[in-house]
């Protein structure tokens, strides 16, 4: 019957998705084409959704998987494993709709609108940025005011992915007060393009640089909602925002994944078969190097999917989980982008093609260190909630801190020379940045000390380049650089006055 799934094992259902999509993007399609144009063909797309990968984020009660987080992050994994592209796609659906939708929809609109995803293959996505408000969510200018049993949107959104593509939306709005002021709480609403009342346009298509697949525009949002298509936070509205995107943030490593997978296999056959002054090019110590880089990055991801399914699922509360989830977030999309340009550096000459997985994937990931919270911003959000835990414990000793710290503790043993060292309050933004970064990679080794069982070499190598990084990241954060940019720099700095 159209749209019902069958409840294979998970086992079962990921390794048949796998396969179907080794198939539709290296064999039925030329993905090398398609990769070079935007949007996916609808024949192409339509043949990747007949396994209903998006069954995975909606309740069984509702014809689904029922929102498993090892299932969620299994589709995302398997997908980015062949397109970066697609795994955002399912990225932006499950955390960023479906999940939210899940957990604080009424019933009726859940009922409605998860049937449309089971049956005809719908999508939906997010709106909360604004133009002038990027990660200033807060001061949105996008406002609401209900009307007898509806709600009246009306305001500008830009940059959203599957903008124009979408059916549903949750968009993000505040309430006007009597006196036409917008209150500092934020409501989420469910729409419904097809209804010409409800219907979102994009009258704006940018070129994004990376991710052609996923379309982003400016969209002018003026619609009225039914009562029961607003979202009922259990607190506040910026509690409810503040889950969802965590959730989301703490299931990026389920991207990553499958996309570090693929450039490590890649890289792993490229440097085993190109034959360099008569060796292969996995015989040069500095291509060693390199590749262990990418498996230390998929050894760490590995351990952030391992945390993310306990600490995700949407019956927790993880409105409270900056560090962790700023953590996730920024470090996979930080090894990502590392993994991808060690990957086109490995390829040479024809990594550089547009077409190639190596070019693709340097484009593509660019933007992940981006998008939900830069990542500078993340980093200094993880050194100020540590920072503040330690003011709380009167510790101002960073490594006496992070051994009893519950998510470091294991690992922050293996790292005592180089965080063993006192912080002043008042430390500038730049020196927050490094510090965050250096607890962001602490705590993501003890994720992958817990996997018990799980391959001990590539542990190893693993703790080999976070002490590395924890070693030059101490060293950046000692030298105490003040440098600011010069406005005015044309005084005396033109070189060929200098010339005798």
């Amino acid at each position: 019957m159209n749209g019902v799934v069958e409840k294979l094992d998970f086992e079962t259902y990921i390794s048949s998705f796998r396969k179907h999509l080794f198939h539709l993007f290296r064999e039925e399609f030329d993905y090398g084409a398609i990769s070079l144009k935007r949007d996916f063909p609808a024949e192409f797309l339509s043949e990747i959704m007949k396994k209903k990968p998006l069954a995975v984020a909606i309740p069984e009660l509702h014809g689904g998987r029922g929102v498993s987080v090892k299932e969620c992050l299994g589709v995302l994994s398997a997908a980015s494993y062949e397109s970066l592209a697609l795994s955002l796609m399912f990225g932006i659906n499950i955390a960023l709709f479906l999940e939210p939708l899940a957990k604080y929809g009424n019933f009726s609109v859940q009922e409605r609108v998860f049937k449309e995803f089971m049956e005809n293959n719908a999508m939906g996505g997010l709106m909360i940025t604004e133009k002038a408000y990027g990660s200033d969510a807060l001061n949105m200018k996008t406002g609401y005011e209900q009307i007898g049993d509806s709600y009246k949107i009306k305001g500008e959104k830009h940059w959203q992915g599957l903008s124009g593509a979408a059916d549903f939306w949750l968009v993000t709005a505040r309430k006007y007060t009597p006196t036409g002021e917008l209150t500092r709480d934020i409501d989420f609403f469910v729409t419904e393009n097809k209804k010409s009342e409800q219907h979102i346009p994009m009258v704006e298509r940018y070129n994004n640089l990376g991710l052609y697949a996923i379309p982003y525009g400016i969209n002018p949002i003026d619609v009225v909602v039914p009562g029961d298509q607003k979202l009922n936070p259990e607190s506040t509205g910026i509690k409810l925002m503040l889950d969802m995107l965590h959730r989301s943030r703490l299931q990026f490593p389920g991207m990553g994944l499958g996309f570090i997978k693929r450039l490590m296999d890649e890289s792993l056959q490229h440097c085993q078969t190109r034959i360099v002054g008569g060796n292969p090019l996995i015989n040069i110590d500095s291509v060693k190097y390199q590749l262990a880089r990418i498996q230390a990055a998929f050894t760490i991801c590995s351990g952030m999917c391992a945390y993310s399914v306990e600490a995700s699922g949407i019956e927790h509360d993880v409105s409270g989980l900056s560090i962790e989830a700023n953590t996730l977030k920024a470090l996979v999309t930080d090894l990502m982008q590392e993994s991808a340009q060690i990957s086109l550096q490995l390829a040479g000459a024809n990594g550089y093609r547009l077409d190639h997985i190596a070019g693709r994937s340097v484009v593509d990931s660019r933007p992940f260190q981006i998008f939900e919270g830069s990542n500078e911003m993340l980093y200094s959000q993880i050194a100020e909630g540590v920072l503040k835990l330690m003011r709380k414990a009167k510790e101002s000793n960073l490594y006496e801190f992070l051994k009893g710290y519950s998510n470091a503790h294991l690992s922050a043993p293996y790292f005592q020379n180089q965080l063993n060292f006192s912080l002043e309050t008042g430390l500038n933004q730049r020196d927050m940045v490094t510090l965050g970064r250096m607890i962001a990679r602490v705590i993501s080794f003890q994720f992958v000390l817990q996997m018990n069982g799980f391959n001990s070499e590539l542990v190893e190598i693993t703790r080999q380049h976070i002490l590395m990084d924890l070693t030059m990241f101490q060293g950046q954060f000692a030298s105490r650089n003040i440098a600011n940019p010069l406005v005015e720099y044309n005084d005396n700095s033109d070189w060929m006055s200098f010339l005798s």
